[in-house]
C-alpha cells in the first residue's frame, strides 16, 4: 500500500490497484465505485477502469483493478495462477454449489475417513476435467448460464481442463473442511467443492471463499475502498 495521494495523470498513465473485496459486493460494484470516486475527486468525465478476474459476491479477497492504459494488461493478469482459502461443507449440496442458493439434498458422511479424504484429494491435483457451475457468468448462445438456471431451464455445460497445483485440507472441524488451493485460470472453486463431495460418495458445497493471491500479488497488500478514498485528491484541494 502507498500513503500519498494519487494524481489524475497516474490514473491515466495506468495503475494496478489491489483491493480486498468485501463480502456481498460484486466485482462490478467495486469497479463502479472506484471509477466513480476517481471521476468525482479528479473532476474528469471518463476514465478506463476494469478488473482482472471476477470474484463471486459471497467471496472476499484479492481483486485487481486496472486504470487507464493498464487496462490493456488485464488479459495478462487474468492468466496468472490464483490462490484461495476457504471452507467446503460436506454432507449437503446446493444448486449453485455455494450458499447463494439453499440446500437441496443431504448425504451421509459417516463413511468418510481421514484416509479416504487424503486419497480423494490426490485425484484433484494436476490437470483435471472440471464442469463449471450452472450458476455462473459463462455464456451459451449469447446468454449467461445463471440466467438459464434462474429460469429453471436445464442447460448442458461442457467440462474443461484446469490445473490444480496445490490442494491442502484441514479436517479439524469435520464435516467442515478448511482448504487452500493454488490453481490455473478458469478454475471454479465451487465446482471443485461439488466434485470433491461427489468423489467422496457424498455431497458438498462451498461455504466460504477468500482469494489470497494472483500471480505475484497478495491480498496482504490490498486495500479497502475507504483507504483508497483517502488516497484521492481531497475535495478541499480541488
Amino acid at each position: 500500500m502507498r500513503n500519498k495521494e494519487f494524481t489524475l495523470e497516474e490514473f491515466k498513465t495506468g495503475q494496478i490497484l489491489l483491493f480486498d473485496k468485501p463480502l456481498n459486493w460484486t466485482s462490478f460494484q467495486v469497479v463502479n465505485k472506484v471509477r466513480w470516486l476517481i471521476r468525482k475527486r479528479c473532476h474528469i468525465k471518463k476514465i478506463k477502469v476494469g478488473h482482472a478476474g471476477t470474484l463471486d459476491p459471497l467471496a472476499t479477497g484479492l481483486l485487481i483493478i486496472c486504470t487507464g492504459k493498464f487496462t490493456k494488461r488485464i488479459p495478462e493478469l487474468q492468466g496468472q495462477i490464483k490462490e484461495y482459502t476457504g471452507t467446503i461443507t460436506l454432507g449437503a449440496t446446493t444448486p449453485s454449489y455455494d450458499l447463494e442458493t439453499e440446500i437441496d439434498q443431504t448425504y451421509p458422511t459417516d463413511h468418510i475417513s481421514e484416509d479416504l479424504l487424503q486419497e480423494t484429494l490426490k485425484k484433484f491435483i494436476g490437470e483435471i476435467e472440471q464442469t463449471p457451475p450452472v450458476f455462473s457468468a459463462l455464456k451459451k448462445n449469447g446468454k449467461r448460464l445463471y440466467e438459464y438456471a434462474r429460469e429453471g431451464k436445464e442447460i448442458e455445460v461442457k467440462s474443461r481442463k484446469v490445473e490444480i497445483s496445490e490442494f491442502e485440507i484441514d479436517t479439524d472441524n469435520f464435516p467442515e473442511i478448511g482448504f487452500r488451493v493454488v490453481c490455473s485460470k478458469g478454475t471454479y472453486i465451487r465446482s471443485l467443492a461439488h466434485e470433491f463431495g461427489q468423489a467422496l460418495n457424498s455431497g458438498a458445497h462451498l461455504s466460504e471463499l477468500r482469494r489470497t493471491g494472483i500471480g505475484e500479488y497478495s491480498v496482504d497488500d490490498a486495500m479497502n475502498i475507504e483507504y483508497f478514498e483517502n488516497l484521492l485528491p481531497s475535495r478541499e484541494n480541488n
